[in-house]
């Protein structure tokens, strides 16, 4: 019910103070915003009329800042990036560093995280090339902090604490005094509130006894871990040291966020009067910042344009005269260009015809030449086919012959083993084994298959691949042959088979083939 309350009042308190604030704080900025801008703009011109890139690039980097400061954050991009190109050929230097850090920086606040950790990781590797510990341990803590929006919080504690180290080694208290309380924000975050304090009250050490909005929010933030742990007297007394901190430096983003504080501290303590008291000097704030925020932002706006349009109107004036004399230049040039262009085309033209007739006779002439080629080289190859069919079969043949010659000598000789004289005997014998070696040999058959696949390349692979079983050797080197439509008396003889075998292993090759049984064997493998 109290947190209702609370509410309801917070609302009501914030709508009639936004509409009682009728302060137009335009007239009290404008013009140190502007004096502030012609100041750097003028800088920034002279810088741009020197060969120095180093020198452009301060003079860019500084009118960024001043323009991200006011929050024209797109003009604040542009001139980062302006300082950028101007160093493309200048040697390393502390500015390039700078104006990486700037752009990584802008899009954190932007809350472009992803662009924010390409720029803090480019800032890392520029800092190593040029060893430059304070720059690296800057982007480092920059890019733990990216992560540590993201919620990465273990690559963003890992970051920071590479940091401290570098801190540590430069002995700079106030770079530690930035990593401590960027760690124990992120232990805040994971609610370990034991280690959060730890790293703010080590920030608060490093940070020494300057009075500065730094200390202000670390006051802040100590107050923050020991209102969410219930110590509430402690939590009041850290909001009330940042309250005066900012008080005493003139920050009033500060001043309102220990008002709103100091507004929850009293509130879940149940005292609603405190609570609403605070809560309405920081709607008040909160608004006056708002308004401020705005104002700035719409002055440096308006000053960016009107120094923009002025400075463009002043080179419009430079170029007038310099154009009314090159129109009248550029009209004689377009009246002679314009009849030499005509002549030109005619030429042209005529030039075109020509040479398009002359490319059409010159494609029908190498057409005819390919089509007569191609024709040529199909009848060689046909040729080439017929040779090494015929000759394919003339080897068959004269295997088959072969084969015969010696099975008929094997025969006769075999009859004159009856006779009686021993020695005929054993030297016909000898002799007949010579034959029937020589009739086993399979070097004629391994020619007679190198000749067949270079004929017909595929067959062998496709009838195994058509055949519903396993063929054999046999049965293959019975295929081959009826492809060459040799007759089964001819493929007897060089098989060395009787014609009734080569009829049966016609029929178990027949068998185990997709084949029509009407249909001829040495036709259907002549078609593989």
């Amino acid at each position: 019910m109290q947190k209702l309350v609370f509410l309801f009042f917070y609302t009501l308190l914030s709508f009639s103070l936004a509409i009682a604030q009728g302060v137009n704080l335009l007239d009290l900025y404008n013009h140190t915003v502007s004096e502030s801008f012609a100041s750097l703009n003028t800088n920034l011109q002279k810088e741009l009329k020197s060969k120095d890139g180093i020198s452009k690039a301060k003079a860019h980097l500084k009118l960024g800042l001043f323009c991200q400061e006011n929050g024209v954050f797109v003009e604040a991009i542009n001139q980062f990036n302006y300082g950028l190109m101007s160093l493309e050929n200048e040697k390393q230097d502390n500015v390039l560093l700078d104006l990486i850090n700037c752009l990584g920086k802008l899009h954190l606040e932007l809350k472009n995280y992803r662009t924010s950790e390409v720029y803090f990781k480019r800032g890392i590797e520029e800092a190593l090339k040029q060893e430059n510990k304070l720059q690296l341990a800057i982007a480092k803590s920059y890019l733990g902090a990216c992560f540590e929006k993201q919620k990465l919080y273990k690559e963003a504690l890992q970051l920071q604490d590479e940091s401290l180290i570098l801190y540590t080694d430069l002995k700079s208290d106030n770079g530690l005094c930035i990593v401590h309380e960027n760690i124990g924000s992120i232990y805040e975050d994971l609610e370990q509130y034991d280690l959060a304090l730890e790293h703010f009250n080590k920030a608060l050490k490093y940070h020494g006894e300057q009075v500065d909005s730094r200390k202000a929010n670390i006051y802040n933030n100590l107050g923050d871990v020991y209102r969410k742990t219930k110590v509430f007297d402690l939590g009041a007394e850290f909001s009330n040291r940042a309250l005066e901190t900012a008080k005493l430096c003139g920050d009033l983003h500060e001043q309102a966020s220990s008002f709103k504080d100091l507004a929850e501290n009293y509130q879940l303590l149940g005292e609603l009067d405190k609570a609403l008291t605070y809560l309405e000097q920081f709607i008040i704030l909160d608004n006056e910042n708002q308004q401020l925020q705005s104002t700035n932002q719409a002055t440096a706006l308006q000053i960016i344009y009107d120094t923009k349009e002025k400075e463009a109107q002043i080179k419009v004036l430079v170029q007038k005269g310099k154009v009314d004399y090159a129109q009248k230049i550029m009209l004689i040039a377009s009246i002679i260009s314009g009849v030499l262009l005509v002549l030109f085309w005619y030429l042209y033209i005529l030039k075109k015809k020509k040479q398009t007739r002359n490319e059409t006779i010159y494609k029908q002439q190498i057409l005819k030449a390919e089509l007569d080629k191609k024709s040529l080289k199909e009848e060689i190859l046909k040729r080439e086919v017929e040779v090494k069919n015929a000759s394919l079969s003339t080897y068959s043949l004269h295997i088959s012959q072969k084969n015969k010659i010696l099975s008929d000598l094997a025969h006769t000789l075999t009859k004159c083993l009856d006779r009686n004289n021993i020695d005929l005997k054993r030297k016909l014998a000898a002799l007949i084994q010579e034959i029937n070696t020589n009739l086993s040999q399979v070097q004629e058959w391994e020619e007679f298959v190198t000749l067949f696949q270079e004929i017909h390349p595929q067959y062998i692979e496709r009838i195994n691949k058509v055949a519903n079983d396993n063929l054999s050797s046999s049965e293959l080197r019975l295929s081959m042959l009826l492809r060459l439509n040799l007759n089964s008396k001819e493929i007897a003889s060089i098989l060395r088979l009787t014609t009734d075998s080569v009829r049966v292993s016609r029929y178990r090759l027949r068998k185990k083939l997709p084949i029509d049984a009407k249909e001829e064997l040495s036709q259907y493998l002549r078609s593989i």
